[in-house]
């Protein structure tokens, strides 16, 4: 299994169970993605509705659902089982992340696509240029790994808006969904991108 989990849906759903959670934990310790697929089939349900009921929005549910357990697959060691069931910590996850989404809606998206458009922009595959320096042409392969990384829907949003030269309406319109849910789309995305090119010592702001 990829370590990024299917999109929400009910289908192989199973019932809690704490003794195969601590099962699953000590394999997800040990890098076993098959481990990953059971904690999302045994907990997404409550996760999903808990996301659901607070954003009122089942597309970005979705996307934070996805978040949750992908932050479980890159960080298993933040959920101590001395200090209660990993379905506890997992909506304990999922309602701050939501709430953290919810007061971020009022803000302007447009400073943080400033300040990353200019990496964007250097791994648009139309823009390429055969003169481009060493450096240069390392940048735009490290965007392009960086986007490969995110969740797809972000991906795409991001690649509509920054290679397309779409606007906010044109890839709500394209996607079928409220234009906020493309703008939050697009935040999240580019949040993500930016901290995986920083985490390879990148800067965002140029």
């Amino acid at each position: 299994m990829d370590p990024a989990p299917r999109r929400y849906t009910y289908e192989g759903w199973m019932p809690a169970d704490p003794s195969a959670d601590r099962e699953c934990i000590a394999r997800l310790r040990a890098g076993d993605t098959s481990a990953l697929d059971e904690v999302y089939h045994r907990h997404v349900r409550q996760v999903y509705s808990l996301v659901n009921r607070i954003l009122r929005d089942g597309s970005l549910a979705e996307d934070v659902t996805q978040d949750v357990f992908l932050k479980l697959w890159n960080q298993p060691g933040s959920y101590d089982p001395d200090r209660g069931g990993l379905g506890s910590w997992l909506l304990s996850v999922a309602h701050n992340r939501a709430i953290d989404l919810l007061r971020q809606r009022p803000r302007r998206e447009e400073p943080l696509e400033t300040e990353i458009r200019a990496p964007l922009d250097r791994a648009d595959d139309r823009s390429r240029d055969p003169g481009q320096s060493a450096e240069q042409q390392a940048l735009a392969e490290a965007v392009r790994r960086a986007l490969a990384r995110i969740p797809p829907l972000q991906r795409q949003a991001i690649e509509m808006a920054f290679f397309e030269g779409k606007t906010h309406v044109e890839i709500s319109g394209e996607l079928g969904e409220p234009l906020g849910t493309a703008k939050t789309r697009i935040r999240l995305g580019m949040q993500k991108l930016r901290a995986l090119l920083e985490a390879e010592g990148i800067v965002t702001d140029a």
